[in-house]
């Protein structure tokens, strides 16, 4: 893919069917619980993407075999039955935090050394509130640099168990990574939540998959999690098309009026992002839900005032659709998207602006005021959201330009592809 794509905006309304490619949060996760599980699971409908491929690599390193299929969307794995077979490993996780906190909590149930790095912009991600939470719980983790940043270095002899606090308004991440090892400590964990939790579907994500392997959570108090000693059973698990890729394509109907169908996703969808359509309907679009798709009718937008802690991986495909309101749109409570692959808050207000339109960033999110907007070629931070939203403002705004593209091969490596069939007609 070339360094600058340019956007062909459409002569009339986008009209098609889009079936994105499997949740990466869904992937990542039952990649980590198959790994866990003892026998051979079978994950259907997987993504295939940079952050599934590192994902995938450090646990062959780990010594837990997963065999690739089917273009590599059905994934064989060979679960260690609550061990890590390596005894020592070099995991290399490039911006993919999901990987790395994951992983930091699966390989503090193995016997050895570990140590797990990335990207430059990976160093500058804080993990120190997971890593105090595991040792807690009876590791031993250290980040090797300032600020509680990766590299983090895991002298493991498994998980004793007890009662830990974990921070909940930095990455609901850090619950997920330790729920999901959890059931392999030695004697029960509790895991309480500190502060807010952000993120909360995604979390409720994690259990879903967790039980689906047969692993069982007791939250009787809201935020008090309780996990007995207990054994994940391999199974076949089928991951849904993802729900944040699809945002995308419910924006570009709702901002060229036209009309798009998703299959493969409900109302009843593990994901929280499904929830993006209603920000949409609120703004004035048609929502129809179906058994097993949902459809996105574009009318005349209105500015709306939302707060999208719990669906904040959306909050830029919001960013692309509000210039073609009428009216202003307020984002709120989405600090945590500051930690993300860039600092998203300001990433997104400053290419508004780099497109004339007034933005105004606040600490917890933003506010866009419609108006007259102009070419430019948007910078994209090594985030492969900032590419693929901002491209949808090129839809209707001509000289759209997207610096770095390939960037979108982290979650969603053939994002243009698809984007142009639909525009096309041809999707």
């Amino acid at each position: 893919m070339t360094d600058i794509i340019e956007i062909t905006p459409v002569s009339g309304p986008v009209r098609g069917i889009v079936r994105p490619p499997g949740s990466k949060s869904l992937t990542n996760r039952a990649l980590i619980v198959a790994a866990i599980a003892g026998g051979r699971s079978v994950l259907t409908g997987a993504l295939d993407s940079r952050d599934t491929q590192v994902m995938i690599d450090s646990l062959l390193r780990l010594g837990i075999d997963v065999e690739l299929a089917d273009e590599q969307t059905r994934l064989t794995v060979s679960g260690g039955g609550g061990r890590i077979p390596a005894e020592s490993a070099e995991l290399w996780l490039e911006n993919s935090g999901t990987s790395i906190r994951f992983l930091t909590a699966l390989c503090a149930l193995g016997c050895g050394r570990y140590r797990l790095d990335g990207n430059e912009r990976m160093r500058e991600r804080p993990i120190g509130d997971l890593v105090r939470t595991l040792n807690a719980l009876g590791a031993e983790i250290a980040c090797e640099q300032a600020g509680d940043c990766p590299p983090v270095s895991v002298t493991a002899n498994g998980l004793v168990g007890g009662m830990a606090q974990v921070q909940g308004s930095i990455s609901s991440q850090y619950l997920s990574a330790v729920l999901m090892a959890a059931p392999c400590a030695r004697s029960p964990v509790r895991v309480v939540v500190d502060g807010t939790l952000v993120s909360r579907p995604y979390v409720d994500m994690t259990l879903a998959v967790m039980r689906e392997f047969g692993g069982e959570v007791c939250e009787e108090l809201p935020g008090v999690f309780d996990v007995r000693p207990q054994s994940y059973e391999a199974r076949e698990f089928a991951i849904e098309p993802d729900a944040s890729a699809a945002s995308y394509f419910f924006a570009a109907a709702a901002i060229t009026q036209g009309t798009v169908r998703v299959e493969g996703l409900s109302r009843q969808a593990t994901q929280g992002d499904i929830r993006f359509v209603d920000v949409l309907a609120n703004m004035g679009c048609e929502v129809q839900w179906e058994a097993d798709a949902v459809t996105v009718t574009g009318r005349p937008l209105q500015g709306v005032d939302v707060d999208m802690n719990a669906i904040s991986d959306t909050a830029q495909t919001l960013a692309a659709v509000a210039p073609f309101a009428k009216g202003p749109t307020r984002i709120r409570n989405v600090a945590h998207m500051r930690h993300k692959e860039t600092d998203r808050v300001h990433a997104v207000v400053t290419e508004l602006r780099r497109l004339g339109l007034q933005a105004d960033e606040f600490e917890d999110g933003m506010a866009i005021i419609p108006g007259d907007l102009r070419p430019a070629t948007i910078q994209t931070y090594d985030d492969h959201r900032m590419a693929m939203s901002f491209a949808l403002v090129g839809l209707k705004q001509p000289g759209i330009r997207i610096a770095d593209p390939g960037c979108t091969t982290k979650t969603y490596p053939r994002f243009f592809d698809d984007l142009r069939q639909l525009c096309e007609g041809t999707a």
